[in-house]
């Protein structure tokens, strides 16, 4: 998608809140969770990433990019001790996801490959209280008028409606919790730009809210009673976006009435630079190897997000 989240939202009847929602703020704001704790083990993780796993100079985005997940998604783990009922979680990779919608009268589907997908035992509780949802009947989506929102988009010939989850009946962690998404080419022009990239986390987010949706409600267009909750966290090993989408109706015919929420907090950097060589001048080392410009907060972020709904 590549006007973006604009575009995006209109594709999924989306309100956007800029910041991330009271819920996993109020989780940031509270000292009791020791999330300052992990400093020094996220500048430890980012080190690891850039500087150690490695017999080159300096890694490649394609290496350092997956390395750094998987070590700030272990400092998260390590939060089960303290919070046990977080070990009800399990990471998939390689599901496949598809859920298929109308929207004035256009047949939309999202499918295939997305991220790598953590699920939980229990449900994320709605982010956007009953008062926050009735009002975004007054909000006006906007529309790309002459041109088509569906502009950009893939056309295939649709011979089934899929609406699949990925995961069978009885799977013991059958909640979506949050989508995780690695732009990791080693080159420009192959990676996602952020804007691009936070289209892409939204329509996932959504497209996993919208199975599950389905899979519990059936397929009649509606209003939610209980709405259903995704997150989405996307990194290219340096710059992090944070979302958190909320599915409060199926139906898409029409622009009005009850639209979808997503909070996004975006551009999130967790370090300036990486300084993989010395920089030299005149004999002077001027800057040595090392992390330049951590931002602890970053990570808090990422860590509140991991611990929504569960604390």
């Amino acid at each position: 998608v590549f006007a973006g989240v604009r575009q995006a939202q209109w594709l999924t009847k989306t309100k956007l809140v800029e910041g991330l929602p009271p819920a996993v703020q109020s989780i940031l704001d509270n000292p009791a969770h020791g999330l300052q704790e992990h400093e020094q083990r996220v500048k430890d993780a980012i080190s690891h990433a850039r500087f150690w796993d490695t017999t080159e100079v300096a890694p490649r985005r394609e290496q350092f990019c997956p390395v750094l997940f998987e070590d700030l998604i272990h400092l998260c783990r390590l939060m089960s001790g303290k919070y046990p009922s977080l070990s009800k979680r399990m990471m998939a990779r390689n599901y496949r996801i598809a859920a298929t919608w109308e929207r004035e009268s256009i047949l939309l589907q999202v499918r295939g490959l997305n991220g790598i997908l953590m699920n939980s035992m229990a449900p994320i509780p709605p982010v956007g209280s009953k008062e926050e949802i009735l009002a975004t009947k007054e909000h006006t989506l906007e529309t790309f008028h002459p041109i088509l929102p569906t502009i950009d988009l893939q056309e295939v010939n649709v011979y089934k409606e899929l609406n699949d989850t990925g995961f069978r009946d009885g799977y013991p962690y059958p909640h979506p919790h949050t989508v995780f998404f690695l732009e990791s080419a080693n080159v420009c022009p192959d990676r996602f730009r952020p804007e691009q990239l936070r289209a892409k986390m939204l329509m996932f987010a959504f497209g996993n809210a919208l199975a599950k949706a389905k899979a519990l409600y059936g397929n009649d267009p509606k209003v939610l009673e209980q709405p259903v909750v995704v997150q989405s966290i996307g990194t290219d090993g340096q710059l992090f976006q944070f979302m958190v989408f909320q599915l409060n109706t199926t139906d898409f015919v029409s622009s009005d009435g009850i639209k979808n929420l997503v909070w996004i907090d975006s551009d999130q950097k967790l370090y300036e630079r990486a300084v993989c060589i010395p920089e030299i001048k005149k004999r002077v080392v001027v800057k040595p190897v090392g992390i330049y410009g951590f931002q602890p907060d970053t990570f808090k972020k990422f860590l509140a997000l991991y611990l929504h709904g569960t604390v």
